[in-house]
């Protein structure tokens, strides 16, 4: 990846990221980015979903949590029963 470079927004808000940072990080059309802003800094983070095995992870420690928690397939029924008569 080469050094700084600049861009433009445009009337409709875009911003281009020049093609040889995009390339050098890989980033793809469609590509997810969160936004932040803070002063005069933006910064573009890039959303990576995690890789399976990551997930199976993600997806033992969530269980593991909701057993000691002592919620089940009922808990979550009733919560999201809950958060829907709230809309």
């Amino acid at each position: 990846m080469g050094g700084p470079a600049t861009t433009r927004l445009s009337s409709k808000g875009q911003v281009v990221i020049p093609d040889e940072i995009r390339k050098g990080l890989g980033l793809k059309t469609g590509d997810q980015f969160v936004v932040v802003g803070d002063g005069d800094v933006v910064i573009l983070k890039a959303i990576t979903p995690p890789r399976m095995d990551e997930f199976d992870t993600l997806v033992r420690a969530a269980r593991r949590a909701a057993r000691k928690a002592k919620l089940g397939p009922a808990s979550v029924r009733s919560a999201v029963a809950r958060a829907r008569a709230k809309r």
